[in-house]
This record gives C-alpha cells, sequence and structure tokens, in this order.
C-alpha cells in the first residue's frame, strides 16, 4: 500500500502512518497539503493522511477546505501526541548551535523554550524531519532542528533537549482520507458531517437541537466561509454515535432544516 503524508520520511504523519499501517508501507512525501487529494484522484497513492486539529493550535482550516473540494471521504482517525525535540549532529551542545530549522509551528510551539537562546536564529522552513534529514546529509554543524523522535532515530541525529514544547499536552488529530469509502465501517461510532443552513432564524439551534434529542454527542463544530457565496457558511461536525437507529432518524430530520448534507465519513472513534 503507498500511503500519502505530509512531510518527509522521520514527520509525525510519518510515524501515524506507520502505527496504523504497520511497517514496510511506501511512501509519498508530500510537502504541501495540496498534493495529497491530487495524488489519490490520479490514483497515484492509495491513502492519504492529514493533520485536521491540534490542542493548541486548532482547527487546521484549509485542511477541512480539501476535504470538502475534492469530495474525500474519512474512514478513520488517530491522536498522537506531540513532543518536540531539539536535535544536531553528535557531538554539539546548544552552546554549538547558531541557527535552528524548523516548520513554523513547531518554532512557535518552542517559542518559551527558543527565548532562552536569544543568540539563536530561527529559520522556518516547510518540514520538521526534512530539516534533520538536510542536517544529516550535508554535515552541517550549528544548525539545529525541531523535530520528532523518528526523525532523530533515522537521520542519526543528537537529542540536545528532550520535549521542548511549551504545553506539554499537546496533541494533533490525523484522519486517513481516500477517494471513497470502498469499504464502509459497519461498527463505526462517530461520523463526520458538513452541512449549509437555511438563511431563517433559529436554523443552526434546529439542528443541534435534533443532535440532542437523538443522543448524538457533538464533539466538534467548524464553520468555514463558502467561497462563491460571500458571508455564508458551511458547517463541519463530528459526533459521537451509541446508537444507530438514532443517528439514521436524525439524518432524516436533518435534511427537513439544511439546504446541504454531506457525510464525510462514518468510523471508529479512537480517543
Amino acid at each position: 500500500m503507498k500511503i500519502g503524508i505530509q512531510g518527509t520520511i522521520g514527520s509525525f504523519h510519518y510515524e501515524v502512518a506507520k502505527n496504523l499501517f504497520g511497517e514496510g508501507q511506501e511512501y509519498a512525501e508530500c510537502m504541501d497539503f495540496n498534493e495529497i487529494p491530487i495524488l489519490l484522484k490520479q490514483n497515484q497513492i492509495d491513502k492519504g493522511l492529514m493533520a485536521i486539529e491540534n490542542t493548541i493550535a486548532g482547527a487546521i482550516l484549509p485542511n477541512y477546505a480539501l476535504i470538502d473540494e475534492y469530495q474525500l471521504q474519512i474512514t478513520g482517525e488517530y491522536y498522537l501526541p506531540i513532543q518536540h525535540h531539539l536535535m544536531a549532529l553528535p557531538g554539539q551542545s546548544i552552546d554549538d548551535i547558531k541557527e535552528v530549522w524548523s516548520h513554523p509551528m513547531a518554532l512557535l510551539q518552542c517559542r518559551k523554550f527558543l527565548r532562552k537562546y536569544p543568540q539563536i536564529k530561527l529559520v522556518e522552513e516547510k518540514d520538521t524531519a526534512e530539516m534533520a534529514k538536510i542536517i544529516h546529509q550535508n554535515q552541517l554543524k550549528g544548525i539545529a532542528a525541531i523535530a520528532g523522535y523518528e526523525a532523530a532515530k533515522i537521520y542519526q541525529m543528537n537529542i540536545i533537549a528532550e520535549s521542548i514544547q511549551t504545553n506539554k499536552i499537546n496533541a494533533t488529530r490525523f484522519v486517513i482520507v481516500d477517494k471513497k469509502n470502498e469499504n464502509p465501517s459497519i461498527n463505526f461510532d462517530k461520523a463526520s458531517l458538513k452541512f449549509t443552513l437555511k438563511d431563517e432564524t433559529g436554523s443552526l439551534l434546529k439542528v443541534l437541537q435534533i443532535f440532542a434529542n437523538h443522543q448524538l454527542n457533538m464533539t466538534k463544530i467548524q464553520s468555514l466561509p463558502i467561497i462563491d457565496k460571500p458571508w455564508e457558511y458551511a458547517f463541519f461536525v463530528d459526533i459521537l454515535i451509541n446508537d444507530k437507529n438514532k443517528y439514521d432518524v436524525a439524518l432524516s430530520k436533518l435534511k427537513k432544516h439544511i439546504l446541504e448534507l454531506r457525510i464525510l465519513g462514518e468510523y471508529q472513534n479512537m480517543k
């Protein structure tokens, strides 16, 4: 199986893919999330993996938009605790480091630690693990990367400082995406939905009341502007399902109060 991941081998997406699908898979390294749905549509990969939200940064809105635009199906999810490590070539200490290269989000999440070393220049790059790879390949001294443990192991980097993220409770939710759900789960207990509302007073309240009346626990709600309709919004929600019959009834009632409904995915809750 070939899996599309954001970043290079050793990235957090790689770590999640390895945990989900095991060793020995083939990976398509994508520096931009936009590449993943394109590769899926072209049948160049079997599945894609996309980060969708983070406990610190919140929802990754462009990825919601990509899933919707390319009509992708969510077939599963995975929650990964994020541990950022400062790493460099062996034999170096923090005093030898002149620059730190990493993804802007990683630099942001480690800002408290990095403030202790104002002499170090921070350089924003596209990927965490790729920086470790470049430093290793070119044997760059005086340059450090911020990345995960997998990157340090793969690219033979020495971890100078462990878990330097400011907020120690830092996790990212990833979703598995596919062109269509060839083998829909019959044991799903979670669903991701997208809907647009009628332009009438209390329309969102009516939708939320339907969820509540049918014991559907909403774990996430996110609005996104509709590109070709200024000041109109689509809503993306995740719900937990205890009773599939109540879920089916809720969906049928939902359609009476909305303009459009799309089931983005029905899958197992992994939290």
